[in-house]
């Protein structure tokens, strides 16, 4: 599977010549399930994302961009009207935000 999340966090782990034994244990994970994150096998929790954007030194906001990118995309990749459907999705998002 295709994850902008996974590759971003395995880019950020590595500048900082981080190992995912070290990084894993912070998370309350092992390091095999650190590593199916990072190749896109398997999701973080939405919860972690805090946690691993400070060990990282990483936006926060730019990590759950992309994690929220992934769960859309997983749900929609295979669908015909995939674009046509996001579109009306960003339309009802955009019209949520100005009532409110």
């Amino acid at each position: 599977m295709n994850s902008q999340f996974g590759e971003r966090i395995r880019t950020l782990r590595e500048k900082q010549n981080l190992y995912l034994r070290q990084v894993a244990p912070l998370l309350e994970m092992d390091t095999a399930q650190l590593s199916k994150i990072e190749k896109g096998l398997r999701q973080l929790k939405r919860e972690q994302i805090p946690i691993l954007a400070e060990i990282l030194k990483a936006s926060s906001d730019e990590l759950m961009t992309l994690w929220l990118a992934d769960q859309i995309y997983a749900v929609v990749k295979d669908e015909k009207l995939a674009n046509e459907a996001m579109q009306v999705a960003e339309k009802n998002i955009n019209q949520t935000k100005r009532k409110k």
